[in-house]
């Protein structure tokens, strides 16, 4: 396969672009009620964690945990598992893979039974996905990159999206990348504005946000470092972007989407207090327990939901060289115990009783345990201003 060129486009060639796929009409705006979407979280995006957030409201759409595309078929049982719908919320379904003929078929696959949106994920940086060519890795090729959407979207009637990092080594190429995802024919793009060498390190750039929102026709959708509910407006307000989808802040603040669609609505958002987050725990526990059964896999799964929810604890968190939050007697408490009652006994212990101002879980960050992201971030405007015109044939 031919490696693009990054060159700069003409008008002209850019509406060729266009005809050539069709001049499928394109989103103006997103489709869904809100413009706050639940981002997929690996080993977390399973039906009942879907469930359970969007119950609270304010969520314009889930998405699944990504689903593996490789040579063999995708099994009935695994779309089975993953295609999993909450009432009244869209569902978005995460693809991963770089096989052009079965990255079709899979997201073929995917909007026949039903799925709203079909992503392609673009940007997993993790190096065990990296080393197998596809999630961020795809960001170096972009004539496959480019092919392997356009497949996708011609067996695609619906909502087809992908996500994205700045780039892999550097963002001197992320309008490029962004070219390459709109000519394929996405309906809008998703980006986290840091590199794949980044991983999670540093403050999220927005500017990167900024950039493509301007750059592109289609609607773009930021992520990154959105840590309170407040973050989401400003995000919209500093860059343009259409949207704003939450990970990790979710699990930190699982009122988060609730609070910023009360932000919106000119309503008085909620500032959840101790009490709130026992009572919480208390539910994802049961509803764990319906979904999985196996204890081992309930703990496992309420200790990673419990080690965010604990960042909104002051006395908790302390910041490590290397970025990760570490140590703290209550940290330790909810953490290490070894059963599912021993870690709600570490939640009643730390949380009961708080009232909401001695936790960092209000709309603004009062307490400012967390660095959000920003349009002013301290390194070099990136040079991207090539474009991408697409592979130049054999």
């Amino acid at each position: 396969m031919v490696s693009a060129d990054l060159l700069v486009t003409s008008a002209p060639a850019a509406e060729a672009q266009q005809r050539a796929h069709g001049d499928r009409s394109r989103l103006t705006k997103l489709p869904f009620a809100h413009p706050t979407l639940l981002a997929p979280l690996e080993g977390v995006s399973h039906p009942a964690f879907r469930q359970l957030l969007a119950e609270g409201g304010g969520i314009g759409c889930v998405c699944t945990e990504f689903v593996r595309v490789t040579q063999t078929p995708l099994s009935p049982a695994v779309l089975r598992r993953e295609v999993v719908f909450v009432p009244g919320t869209p569902l978005s379904v995460q693809v991963m893979g770089n096989l052009v003929s079965q990255m079709a078929e899979a997201a073929e696959a995917v909007a026949l039974l039903g799925a709203d949106v079909v992503d392609i994920n673009l940007g997993c940086p993790v190096p065990k996905v990296v080393k197998k060519g596809v999630g961020a890795a795809m960001l170096k090729d972009l004539d496959l990159l480019h092919e392997v959407l356009a497949a996708m979207r011609a067996r695609v009637p619906g909502l087809l999206s992908a996500k994205i990092r700045a780039g892999f080594d550097d963002k001197s190429h992320v309008l490029a990348i962004g070219d390459a995802v709109q000519a394929a024919g996405a309906d809008y793009i998703v980006v986290h504005p840091r590199r794949r060498a980044d991983f999670y390190a540093g403050t999220a750039d927005w500017r990167i946000i900024g950039m493509l929102k301007a750059h592109l026709r289609i609607p773009v959708v930021g992520n990154g470092d959105c840590w309170y509910a407040a973050d989401v407006q400003r995000m919209r307000r500093e860059t343009g972007c259409d949207g704003v989808r939450l990970g990790r802040p979710a699990l930190r603040n699982p009122w988060i989407f609730e609070q910023a669609a009360d932000i919106a609505a000119g309503r008085t958002p909620r500032h959840p207090c101790g009490d709130e987050v026992v009572a919480l725990v208390d539910t994802i526990i049961a509803r764990y327990r319906a979904a999985f059964g196996y204890e081992g896999a309930v703990l496992g799964k309420l200790k990673e939901w419990c080690a965010y929810l604990l960042r909104a604890v002051p006395e908790a968190p302390t910041l490590s060289p290397s970025g990760a939050l570490v140590g703290g007697s209550a940290r330790a408490a909810v953490l290490r115990p070894a059963d599912v009652e021993g870690v709600r006994a570490g939640v009643a212990a730390v949380f009961g009783g708080r009232p909401s101002t001695t936790l960092d879980l209000g709309v603004g960050g009062d307490l400012g345990l967390e660095r959000s992201g920003s349009v002013d971030a301290p390194e070099p405007e990136p040079s991207a201003v090539t474009r991408y015109v697409g592979p130049r044939g054999p």
